[in-house]
């Protein structure tokens, strides 16, 4: 793994410490409009907006919020949109009159969708005509929807739904509204997934977003002079806290990629002279099964940051591209960090202070981790447990309107991280995989119980229990754990085409491996319990005979999942030195 190091990450403070550059967004916006009016902000294919355009553009969206949101509530903004300048601008006018974005994730469906609606007191939305087909289910319920065809390209239809948000924005002219919005004041409500009920939306006021962008900055020694490139979604913490939010601090400037494309990311590298890049999940590994080419170190990138990249993935994405690559662990909460600047150890996150424990349900701490002389672990069930921050809650400003979550997470004052690990005797710590109610697929988080609801409505399937399990590169799986009626079998070519037709059910929610539950693990009360399945994963020296399936990308049916597939899966983890991951 090539691990930025020297000045810029040792001096970088810990997460929510980085100075506040500006009392508030808008501050932000205007000062760098005045100093640093011709100086690019946004690049969007063969299209440049500089600081001083930005906020012009960000002014009219403030007006038409400040108009259009109602008045005496949450002026929360939903946006579903690809990564356009649109999705920019509406960050910018949000940040002009202290009113907040929501992100919505383009993988979620029908009820789901509406639910993250309606949860986060969205009072407008504001979509493009490649979306309308995700809400036209839900239009009735949902509040007023704008349509944007601004950027529409060829893979857009005719626009269908909603008012014309040109027409809607055309009287608006780029008048600053005056407003000076409180730096507390909510900026953005960004999804994530801790239990198997619902997304939470994680709250990041203004002074959030600009002490994290301000230590993006640090950490990757950005000046005015650097681009960033930003592929990963937008309604996706990593793209804005990573991606965007440093090149307002430093500022500098941004290219937007629509979506993550592997063909089309170092041709958009070279087009932008991109400098940095901020990814989450397996990009690193979609990049390099690019049939790889001489010239491929030939870009300006300097600096990489994410997480989840394998050590091996990491280390052959440096060296192909000539970056430096920060791996790092975090989440869209910022509860929990540990020092990456200490001695490599292979697997581990890196060194944590004393503060950082691997604790129980009940918070008594968890004992170390023991390793045979293969540097195996040995004690798996014993030290495995949640990390938590016993030192506070850090950055972290809560969920909105979710009370059980927040006390769920800040139980004892503590931060819980809802994710497992373990620690060895030294003070590093290893990532051990997630609880069994939430899923991360490509850097996505999902819950499991939306899942499991649509499954049970699977031809002769009585119950699913649906949990995460390891990938051989990054991330998770989906593996669904299905008990079969009495009169009843499993299908596999049925059963696939079945999915297939479920719109509730996103492409990266359908599961890679099913098991066929004879004898499932249960609760006094008869619930299964997914902590035991994710555990035994797709071993069949664990899953006592079940039978195991399997549906590669792109196939269109399960297979049998073999005794030779679970060995060349075996290699595979071996390979990406995530073999530690196989026993937990």
């Amino acid at each position: 793994m090539t691990l930025m190091s020297g000045t810029a990450e040792r001096n970088a403070p810990a997460p929510g410490q980085a100075p506040l550059v500006a009392p508030n967004a808008a501050a932000l916006l205007r000062r760098n409009a005045a100093e640093h009016r011709d100086r690019a902000a946004i690049h969007f294919g063969d299209r440049t907006w500089t600081h001083g355009e930005y906020y012009a553009e960000s002014c009219r969206f403030a007006n038409l919020f400040r108009e259009r949101l109602p008045a005496d509530g949450p002026r929360h903004v939903a946006v579903l949109l690809d990564n356009t300048p649109d999705y920019l601008f509406a960050f910018g006018g949000a940040a002009l009159i202290g009113a907040a974005i929501v992100g919505l994730n383009h993988t979620r469906r029908d009820e789901h969708l509406l639910r993250d609606v309606q949860h986060t007191h969205c009072g407008l939305v504001l979509t493009e005509p490649r979306h309308e087909v995700l809400l036209a289910p839900i239009a009735e319920r949902l509040p007023p929807i704008l349509t944007s065809t601004r950027f529409v390209d060829d893979a857009d239809p005719m626009p269908s739904l909603g008012a014309s948000f040109t027409n809607a924005l055309d009287p608006h002219l780029p008048d600053d509204p005056d407003v000076d919005p409180d730096v507390d004041s909510v900026w953005a409500l960004i999804f994530t997934s801790g239990t198997s009920d619902a997304p939470k939306a994680v709250i990041c006021s203004q002074r959030r977003l600009l002490v994290t962008g301000n230590r993006m900055r640090m950490l990757m020694d950005l000046g005015p002079d650097d681009v960033g490139y930003v592929c990963m979604p937008l309604f996706h913490s990593n793209a804005v806290q990573v991606g965007w939010a440093p090149s307002l601090v430093t500022p500098c400037a941004v290219g937007l990629g629509r979506r993550f494309s592997a063909s089309g990311w170092l041709p958009d590298i070279r087009r932008y002279g991109a400098t940095y890049f901020n990814y989450t999940g397996k990009p690193l590994a979609y990049l390099l099964a690019q049939p790889a080419q001489s010239d491929d170190d030939h870009n300006q990138l300097r600096v990489a940051f994410g997480n989840e990249g394998s050590p091996e993935v990491v280390s052959a994405f440096a060296s192909r591209f000539g970056v430096d690559v920060i791996d790092a662990y975090g989440a869209t909460e910022g509860g929990v960090a540990v020092n990456r600047d200490a001695e490599a150890r292979t697997g581990a996150l890196g060194h944590a202070p004393d503060h950082v424990q691997i604790v129980d349900d009940d918070g008594k701490e968890k004992p170390r981790a023991a390793f045979d002389a293969d540097g195996r672990l040995r004690n798996a069930e014993d030290c495995v447990g949640e990390i938590v921050n016993t030192a506070g809650v850090g950055p972290f400003e809560g969920y909105y309107n979710n009370d059980d979550a927040n006390a769920k997470t800040t139980r004892f004052g503590w931060y819980w991280s809802g994710d497992l690990g373990y620690k060895d005797t030294d003070g590093y710590v290893y990532f051990a995989g997630r609880t069994a109610d939430w899923i991360r697929v490509d850097g996505e988080n999902f819950p499991a119980a939306p899942i499991e609801e649509a499954l049970r409505h699977a031809p002769g399937v009585v119950l699913a229990a649906v949990y995460g399990v390891p990938d051989d590169q990054a991330g998770d799986q989906v593996m669904a754990g299905l008990v079969i009626a009495d009169h009843a079998r499993f299908e596999p070519h049925a059963f696939a085409k079945w999915l297939d037709e479920q719109d509730a059910i996103g492409p990266k929610w359908r599961p890679r491996y099913v098991r066929v539950l004879r004898d499932p693990p249960t609760t006094g009360t008869n619930k299964i319990v997914k902590r035991a399945l994710a555990q035994q994963k797709f071993r069949h020296d664990l899953v006592n005979g079940d039978e195991l399936y399997v549906r590669d990308r792109g196939e269109a049916e399960y297979k049998p999942f073999t005794g030779d597939d679970e060995r060349a899966l075996y290699d595979s983890f071996v390979a990406y030195q995530r073999d530690r991951f196989w026993d937990l």
